[in-house]
């Protein structure tokens, strides 16, 4: 359904993006922020689905600062290396890449953006700092969301989805964020990290259908 494009960031560097045209009435934009494994496949996927409800919907590669044309798989050896590279990425840039993508989406209307993994964090950012770009935020299962405490409050609406199993996010964290972001729908599923994703084993396909009405619902109501 989509096709790879190129975006110029604030600051001139160039990234390509993965961008999804809705066959029918366009109801806004959505930008879809990748895992730790690229714009693979499945993040393609993802942004072809928002594609298919109505959204013009873009996946900026946001690892091209450090590395182009990522897209692993889901062995370890994928996971060390979307690590290594996560760890490498200004975040700063890559809020800025983001906004790029949200920019390149706006002639949709409104924009909403929705993030995995790495990208729940960026997306959770991204409804705390870029309110001029963004109407409205879906954060899953962002391992630095927590971390964003303290810094701001959303600006936006946002819905944030955890997994009650997820050995990366402790409990103590969903709690730091539900009770610092009063205003913030978050929910907990009985399900482990990267339960969204229908191709890990951590797949749970139940509470992912649950996640993704729920912020189907939050873009219908925000976004028109």
């Amino acid at each position: 359904m989509g096709s790879f494009t190129t975006l110029t960031s604030a600051d001139g560097f160039s990234l390509a993006a993965y961008r999804a045209e809705p066959e029918g009435p366009v109801r806004g934009g959505v930008v879809v922020i990748q895992e730790i494994f690229g714009v693979n496949p499945h993040i393609q996927s993802v942004a072809d689905r928002y594609a298919a409800a109505g959204y013009l919907a873009i996946a900026p590669a946001l690892f091209d600062r450090v590395q182009s044309d990522v897209s692993l798989g889901y062995e370890d050896a994928d996971l060390q290396a979307g690590i290594g590279l996560a760890g490498k990425i200004d975040f700063k840039l890559a809020l800025a890449d983001t906004v790029a993508a949200g920019a390149a989406v706006s002639e949709a209307g409104r924009v909403g953006i929705v993030g995995y993994c790495f990208g729940g964090t960026v997306a959770a950012a991204a409804a705390i700092n870029c309110g001029d770009t963004f109407s409205a935020s879906a954060s899953y299962y962002g391992g630095g969301t927590a971390g964003l405490v303290g810094t701001g409050v959303p600006a936006m609406p946002i819905i944030v989805h955890y997994g009650a199993l997820d050995h990366y996010i402790p409990m103590s964290d969903v709690d730091k964020v539900r009770n610092a972001w009063s205003d913030a729908e978050v929910h907990v599923y009985d399900a482990d990290h990267g339960f969204h994703c229908d191709q890990r084993a951590s797949f749970s396909p139940v509470p992912a259908g649950m996640a993704q009405a729920r912020t189907f619902r939050l873009f219908a109501k925000h976004l028109g």
